[in-house]
């Protein structure tokens, strides 16, 4: 039966009876987040910089960034499976972290119901600090969840949600863990319990210790991380059960590794790639040139062994692609191919974002980056982008446009 004495309301501090909370939990779950959520804003920063966002607006999905961008620097093309690791370690990390974020929440709920809302300038600033960072951290894991699965339901695109909600909880992150940093430091040092708000005067019976609670959420985060991770290693595919390409390859054969759109999906029409109708365009300086498949054949191909690594964060292992070199291409229309320009790549995908995209000189420079004929010592399939497909090393995998249909070189 209900204590007839138990407070009714929230804002009640006997209303929150469970034994666990308090400075120490918080304390520890906070550092956890403190340097699981730095990782996780520089992994993102860095993937944001690696679409090349003020190489050419197609590439920009923040336009109106602003100083936001400050950092923002031309992305290398070595190692080859730096986007890989960063992407892999961002969405993997995040997933991960999940249970410690609700575990954190769950902890510090008494002070979101705490009044008189507002009892100092130094305590309204922690509060709308904490509204700021509890709003911010849910959108931001909700989005990139939702990203991860391919379910876009939320309103506008994903890049700017995604990119000015970090901005935003990062601020109150910051902000946050400069007022509670030393109460944090000083509960761990002393490993003792202080009374503040977090500690109910009523406390029910413990059914859990609170390293056993500790353990418990250690215990959900491995096993996201164990469901998660195996997207990016062969092998281990079908262990990842939350990520949408944790099933089985995609068929079987040379082109028997993941996607992310397919040839249906994009709305390509098998008539526009047949020899006789599929020709590539390349423009620069000296004129146009309009090649077929079949005369791209008989130029001089090379090789390369590069992953495929998507924002969505699974990624490939090194497949071999065999093409013409981008700055062999170059040197088609006027350019010197040790010295190439930009290129603006278009494809006939007429709908979607990325369906063009800009690449910077060095990655043309570079002499693994390849328009792709074949892969693994078979033609390209419909899927993985035939009759042409960029691939250049450390790319994400939206600017390795597939379906090529031209391809401008020139300064952007």
């Amino acid at each position: 039966m209900r204590d007839p004495d138990a407070p009714r309301l929230p804002s009640s501090p006997g209303f929150w009876r469970s034994p666990l909370r308090g400075p120490w939990l918080t304390s520890v779950l906070g550092l956890v987040l403190l340097a699981g959520i730095t990782v996780l804003f520089v992994t993102g920063l860095v993937s944001y910089a690696a679409y090349n966002p003020d190489l050419s607006p197609v590439n920009d999905k923040t336009p109106d960034k602003g100083i936001l961008g400050f950092y923002l620097f031309a992305w290398p093309t070595n190692p080859h499976w730096l986007y890989r690791l960063n992407q892999g370690v961002h969405v993997t990390l995040g997933i991960t972290l999940i249970p410690v974020l609700l575990a954190k929440l769950w902890s510090v709920v008494p002070r979101l119901f705490a009044l008189p809302p507002v009892r100092s300038l130094a305590h309204a600033l922690e509060r709308i600090s904490l509204v700021l960072l509890v709003g911010g951290g849910l959108f931001e894991f909700v989005t990139g969840v939702l990203n991860v699965q391919l379910d876009y339901v939320f309103p506008g695109s994903f890049y700017p949600l995604h990119f000015y909600g970090a901005w935003v909880f990062f601020a109150a992150f910051v902000a946050h863990a400069l007022l509670k940093m030393p109460t944090a430091v000083r509960n761990l040092r002393h490993l003792r319990e202080e009374k503040n708000d977090l500690v109910s005067p009523r406390p029910a019976e413990p059914t859990v210790s609170r390293r056993g609670a500790l353990w418990f959420v250690g215990g959900g985060s491995l096993l996201l991380f164990a469901t998660t991770a195996g997207q990016n290693v062969d092998g281990l595919r079908r262990t990842a059960l939350l990520a949408p390409h944790g099933g089985g390859d995609p068929g079987s054969g040379p082109n028997g590794f993941q996607i992310n759109k397919t040839a249906a999906y994009a709305g390509i029409d098998p008539a526009e790639t047949g020899e006789e109708a599929w020709r590539l365009v390349i423009t620069g300086p000296t004129g146009t040139v309009r090649l077929s498949r079949a005369q791209l054949a008989r130029l001089p191909l090379h090789s390369s062994a590069l992953p495929i690594a998507c924002v969505e964060g699974w990624s490939t292992s090194d497949q071999w692609w065999r093409g013409v070199r981008l700055r062999d291409l170059a040197a088609l229309v006027g350019y010197d191919a040790d010295d190439p320009p930009d290129v603006f790549v278009e494809s006939l995908q007429r709908h979607g974002a990325f369906r063009s995209a800009a690449l910077r000189a060095n990655q043309v420079a570079d002499p693994r980056s390849l328009l792709a004929l074949y892969v693994n010592g078979e033609e390209l399939s419909p899927d993985h982008g035939h009759p042409a497909r960029i691939i250049v090393p450390a790319a994400p995998g939206v600017l390795n446009t597939k379906w090529v249909a031209r391809m401008t070189f020139g300064d952007l």
